[in-house]
């Protein structure tokens, strides 16, 4: 049931009170990954996050689900491959990442993404990359090699990268792919069934690599932190950001919407700061200056004009 009747002006103030709330809720999943270190194992967590959500949707996805049955379950192969892009390597490697690199970190380098996207459509899908974006991309990856090397020029000699930031590098290049396959893969369901279909598949996955992680480590005692820290997981920046920034969608356009994406690494750098004590550094401040930029040139639509008649 939608909150406010079509055409009411209240939705479009709400969709634009959302541009600045949405980029909290995504920010949530790189605190819940810093506190979650020592309280449950990163599969286990990651699992627990995408049951839950996939709990809140599938009521909401169900008649759509049902209707095209015949139909999207050919895609089986498309929805397990994009779920282990998207729901494992996403969620637990960003869980495995947070236990030597803080969630500044794990903002700022996932701020990235827009550009590598912006990349491989370029490469992959045959968009054309122009000089504006080119230039966007190189001042993404400056940004980003500067807090992997934490502003020292004789880190960057040594090439030494902490392990918690490359286990996030390789969680940003596979929500890359996954981006990008699910902008190539066509699908019978719209946006949010498909989703929870997906999310159906990354549980698949998870199954056995959690199994696996519970054989060697064993089994956590169960406890409320534990669960708590799964379905803020799935709550936040699961359910709640998929719906709010779908709304914002349909209320406000694409390129309105797409303004969260910038939002999100600063909204990361602060949340940490208060809730973990994560004071930022010089070079966090420094590559933000380079990368926010960079993602804003790589991804701008350029504004067409009509000409006259």
């Amino acid at each position: 049931m939608e909150l406010f009747a079509t055409g009411d002006p209240r939705r479009a103030s709400l969709a634009r009170a959302l541009l600045y709330i949405t980029p909290a809720m995504w920010s949530a999943n790189y605190i819940v990954a810093r506190l979650a270190v020592d309280v449950v194992e990163p599969n286990l967590l990651a699992l627990l996050r995408w049951s839950m959500a996939s709990a809140m949707m599938l009521p909401l996805a169900w008649p759509a689900l049902a209707r095209n049955w015949p139909a999207w379950r050919r895609e089986w192969k498309d929805l397990l491959m994009l779920g282990g892009l998207g729901m494992w390597i996403c969620g637990s490697f960003v869980y495995i990442g947070a236990a030597s690199t803080s969630a500044t970190n794990i903002g700022l380098l996932y701020a990235t993404a827009p550009v590598l996207i912006a990349c491989g459509s370029a490469l992959w899908l045959g968009e054309r990359l122009r000089k504006r974006q080119i230039a966007g991309v190189a001042l993404a990856l400056t940004g980003t090699t500067m807090i992997v090397v934490k502003g020292s020029l004789a880190n960057l000699l040594a090439f030494r990268l902490n392990p918690g930031d490359l286990w996030i590098i390789a969680s940003v290049l596979s929500w890359t792919a996954y981006s990008l396959l699910l902008r190539s893969r066509p699908s019978v369901l719209d946006s949010f069934a498909r989703l929870t279909a997906i999310a159906l598949g990354g549980v698949v996955v998870l199954i056995p690599f959690t199994i696996a992680e519970v054989a060697l480590t064993c089994l956590p005692r169960p406890s409320f932190a534990m669960f708590a820290l799964g379905f803020v997981a799935a709550l936040l920046p699961g359910f709640l950001s998929y719906q709010s920034y779908s709304f914002m969608q349909r209320e406000l356009g694409v390129a309105r919407t797409a303004l969260v994406m910038y939002l999100a690494p600063l909204y990361a750098a602060g949340v940490a700061w208060a809730i973990l004590g994560e004071a930022p550094q010089w070079f966090h401040g420094a590559g933000a200056l380079l990368i926010l930029p960079g993602i804003y040139l790589a991804t701008r639509t350029p504004v067409q004009i009509p000409p006259r008649g």
